[in-house]
């Protein structure tokens, strides 16, 4: 998925609300080779003006897809989904990816299975998992346990599937597994792999991405994690993994030269928002820190520096 650090962090803007954990079953069916998590409390965003503005302004295609996949789908699921995930992974050796969305609810499972019945919607059968066909967009959904599906392009579900049932590697094998622990008792947080976390800094340090010093230290970054939060004014903090202390410390000071150029050639609200915003380095991590009032950030929106960044 080709967004950029803002896109990302929109993409999953929500008001405050509990944790947005994936449960067992969930992170089962999900595959290893994981390139991005963005994990949201749904019922919270769709309760939030704010919130659903931000994520029609930035909220990628291929996420859009997925989101109006399961609001047209007759089923209703979104109106009982407390938690909505969207996991792109990896595929094969190449550098493209699929998507599934997992949601997590209680949903109303009679209801649905009398939609399906009532129009003649069958399953096709993966071993022990009915597949159904979704909407009219060429969707799949399965569901997991009462509590638990997962809904995106069929081959997609398949191989999902595949995880779940231990066929091939699944997401807790992986190395970002342990990364979940940092994050998962947030309302709104996601995780990028190495790759992805390389692509998202590219774009955020711009012109300074060419430097020598960047392109020397940019294989050493691992991965990367953020939170936001909306509970209070707008709160976004994220954390980049590098392989050692001088190698975050050298990209924490080019990100800090480029703040001070944009704050030197931007806007009044641009240079507000860099003015609430901290960069530092400690033990091979970067952190950014972000905090502003709602209608700061709404001014932000509407910058020339907003839209560079997300595009």
């Amino acid at each position: 998925m080709k967004q950029t650090l803002m896109a990302m962090v929109l993409a999953a803007a929500a008001a405050a609300a509990p944790a947005a954990q994936l449960s067992s079953d969930a992170k089962s069916a999900i595959p290893r080779d994981v390139q991005q998590i963005i994990t949201v409390d749904y019922r919270a965003m769709q309760n939030s003006s704010a919130a659903m503005a931000l994520k029609d302004r930035v909220l990628p295609p291929e996420l859009k897809r997925l989101e109006s996949a399961l609001k047209s789908s007759g089923l209703k699921v979104d109106q009982d989904a407390d938690n909505l995930a969207f996991v792109a992974y990896r595929t094969g050796e190449g550098s493209s990816t699929n998507i599934i969305g997992i949601a997590q609810g209680q949903f109303r499972t009679r209801d649905i299975l009398a939609y399906f019945t009532k129009n003649k919607i069958k399953p096709t059968m993966l071993r022990n998992n009915a597949i159904y066909p979704m909407g009219a967009q060429g969707m799949s959904v399965v569901w997991l346990n009462q509590t638990t599906m997962v809904f995106g392009d069929k081959n997609a579900v398949r191989t999902s599937m595949e995880a779940r049932d231990g066929n091939i590697p699944n997401f807790l094998n992986g190395e970002l597994a342990s990364e979940m622990a940092n994050v998962d008792d947030k309302a709104v947080w996601s995780l990028l792999d190495q790759k992805g976390t390389q692509t998202m800094m590219k774009s955020v340090m711009g012109d300074a991405s060419q430097l020598a010093d960047y392109d020397t230290v940019r294989n050493r970054m691992k991965s990367s994690r953020y939170t936001m939060d909306f509970s209070n004014g707008v709160k976004f903090d994220m954390s980049v993994v590098t392989s050692d202390t001088v190698t975050a410390a050298t990209i924490a000071s080019l990100m800090k030269a480029v703040s001070m150029y944009k704050q030197g050639s931007g806007s009044t609200d641009e240079k507000q928002a860099l003015d609430h915003t901290t960069i530092s380095s400690s033990s091979g991590t970067i952190t950014v820190a972000y905090a502003s009032s709602d209608s700061q950030f709404a001014s932000l929106l509407s910058s020339s520096l907003f839209q560079q960044v997300v595009r």
